[in-house]
């Protein structure tokens, strides 16, 4: 965004944040609301006990908030699949960390009626979020917010997958060649799995911390 249109963009997240903050705990999800980055960091760790065992999914806004890094500077244990050498040993990583304590990720789009849409490819980071670790949480910043979920649905399609797409320049999609959503079947393709989460069960497992900024695809 522009400087000045800025101002507008927090005047209007700083108004809406706290209302899908709302309808989020109105489905059993602990939520909260932060202007800016470091305040929600330290909200992050404050739900994060010192024994806990942290790992997460690909997310470019928990990497662009530094949570991954500051969690390797507060001493916890970590899983990163990234330290796997061969696909094999990432794959293995990614599965030990379905039973972590603590999973960090964000969400492709989350409606305003309070309920989070994710598309997946190889399905680590949806197989987390329904089952496994003893807590989720999700940092999002407010681009991610659509009216209702079918509009969130078309966000995580049309928008997130395009984007999230072109990290990987080998994978061979429509919207890698195109940069727009050709709806396909190729075994490359990152939106194998879609999982709408309309209730956080049992109520507190999942974290969202919405942040008033533009963060991520």
């Amino acid at each position: 965004m522009d400087l000045v249109s800025k101002p507008f963009y927090e005047s209007r997240n700083s108004k809406l944040g706290p209302a899908v903050v709302k309808a989020l705990k109105a489905r059993h999800f602990e939520a909260e609301y932060f202007d800016d980055i470091p305040p929600a960091v330290e909200k992050v760790f404050s739900f994060i006990p010192k024994e806990h065992v942290i790992s997460w999914g690909g997310s470019m806004t928990a990497k662009t908030m530094g949570l991954f890094d500051e969690a390797v500077k507060r001493g916890y244990k970590v899983i990163d699949r990234d330290e796997g050498k061969t696909q094999e040993e990432k794959n293995e990583l990614a599965r030990k960390a379905l039973l972590c304590d603590t999973y960090l990720m964000s969400a492709n789009a989350i409606s305003e009626d309070g309920q989070l849409v994710n598309i997946d490819g190889a399905a680590n980071r949806v197989a987390a979020l329904c089952h496994g670790p003893r807590q989720i949480i999700i940092v999002a910043g407010m681009n991610k917010v659509r009216k209702n979920v079918d509009v969130a649905l078309a966000r995580a399609q049309t928008i997130a997958a395009p984007l999230n797409i072109q990290r990987f320049p080998d994978k061979k999609t429509p919207c890698n060649t195109t940069g727009s959503c050709g709806d396909c079947k190729s075994t490359d393709s990152i939106c194998a799995q879609i999982v709408i989460t309309r209730l956080c069960k049992p109520p507190g497992r999942i974290k969202v911390i919405l942040i008033g900024q533009e963060l991520g695809f």
